[in-house]
């Protein structure tokens, strides 16, 4: 299903009251024009599954933390932020812990120069 981003979290919390209640996974699809965050929310009574897509603008990549509803979306949005450059807005800037990059070119985006040498973060001192 299709959401918006600013319907985001009202959507989530009205699929929390009809029983979709434990989340799957979130990640992200990057098409190049494009980038879906992909959130999957599990109905454990009628073993269902509900696939939410929000599509981002690559110059407007951010997404809200649902972290309130979701505590175990913790280390999903961290892997969104660091793997697809997608920032979360609610949450604490936290040190990178899954990947060092430059900040620019994150390594789950199709824009990754995997070809260039790669350069950490520490290579900046």
């Amino acid at each position: 299903m299709k959401v918006d981003r600013d319907a985001l979290i009202s959507t989530i919390g009205k699929m929390k009251s009809e029983g979709f209640d434990y989340l799957l996974k979130i990640t992200a699809v990057d098409y190049v024009d494009h980038v879906d965050s992909i959130y999957i929310l599990r109905n454990f009574d009628t073993s269902k599954d509900e696939i939410l897509e929000v599509t981002l603008d690559p110059a407007d990549l951010w997404v809200p933390t649902i972290i309130g509803m979701h505590p175990s979306a913790d280390w999903y949005e961290r892997e969104l932020c660091e793997m697809f450059g997608i920032a979360i807005k609610g949450r604490n800037a936290s040190r990178l812990i899954l990947e060092k990059w430059d900040g620019v070119d994150p390594p789950s985006r199709k824009s990754f120069a995997w070809y260039a040498p790669y350069k950490t973060i520490d290579d900046n001192k």
